[in-house]
This record gives structure tokens, sequence and C-alpha cells, in this order.
């Protein structure tokens, strides 16, 4: 990991260091209509899994441009089914640039979106949903069965 020399003043040094600026692409990405989720290394989802703590960089590298403020990003993302995949990466790259940008006032030479994979919904999510969309369109509340534990 390097950190990027921000700036310098009479009152010392600020650096940002490259993880955060993961955080904030890895954050801005995943808020994306359409993400289902941030594709990491092994190392990264062992870690997670191991901590019980979510790797909000996962799925995220950035390279400093020496001598400048600048930086490019690259990001592996899974869509879900059925989304546009080039729609969808643009929003990507156009929500993680601003995201950097604003944040920290470097400049986001490029992001480069890797669509590592798709993800389906499974039958217990797409029953949910269309409840819940029948209960949104009719204003009605819809009651979901209890579910019962057998008796010994």
């Amino acid at each position: 990991m390097q950190d990027m020399d921000y700036q310098s003043t009479e009152l010392g040094k600020i650096q940002i260091a490259d993880e955060v600026l993961q955080i904030i692409a890895g954050l801005a990405a995943s808020e994306v209509p359409g993400v289902a989720g941030m594709s990491g290394s092994f190392a990264g989802g062992l870690t997670e899994s191991l901590l019980g703590r979510k790797n909000l960089s996962k799925g995220v590298k950035v390279q400093f441009q020496e001598g400048d403020r600048a930086c490019t990003i690259d990001v592996s993302v899974a869509l879900q089914f059925g989304v546009s995949i080039p729609e969808v990466s643009l929003n990507v790259q156009e929500r993680v640039k601003n995201a950097v940008e604003s944040m920290t006032g470097l400049q986001v030479e490029s992001i480069h979106v890797h669509v590592v994979g798709v993800v389906f919904q499974n039958d217990k999510e797409r029953n949910d949903k269309d409840r819940n969309d029948k209960e949104r369109e009719s204003g009605e509340m819809v009651l979901l069965p209890e579910k019962r534990s057998p008796r010994p």
C-alpha cells in the first residue's frame, strides 16, 4: 500500500492512504442500482469471514500517478441478473469518480470496471419481492404465514 502525499504546508504534511480511497470507491460502487456486490480476492473474503467484519475496500485497487494529485481506480463488481451491463458500469464509473473527487480533491484519471459475475435471485427473494411489490401497489399490507417449528 502506498499513501498519496496530498499537500505540504507550514503545519505539516497531509497524506491520504490508498485504503481510504478504496473504501470511498467501494461504498460508492456498491450503492449503484444493479450492483449485487463487490468482488475481492480470496484473502479478503477469508479475512471477512474470520473476523466477521465487512471489508469495505473489497474489489477496489487504486494506483496513484507520480507527482500528480491523480489516481486510477479498478473496481471489480458482480451485477444483478437482467440489468444492462454497460449502463450499470457507466453509473459505477460516474458515482465512484464523483465520490472520490468530492471527498479527497484528487483527480480521478480513469475508472476501470471489471464485471466478474452475475447474481441470480433465488426463489425466496423473488417471492418476497413480488409480495412487497403487490403490497406497495395495492396500499394494503400483505401478511406472510408464520413459520412454525415442528413439534417434538
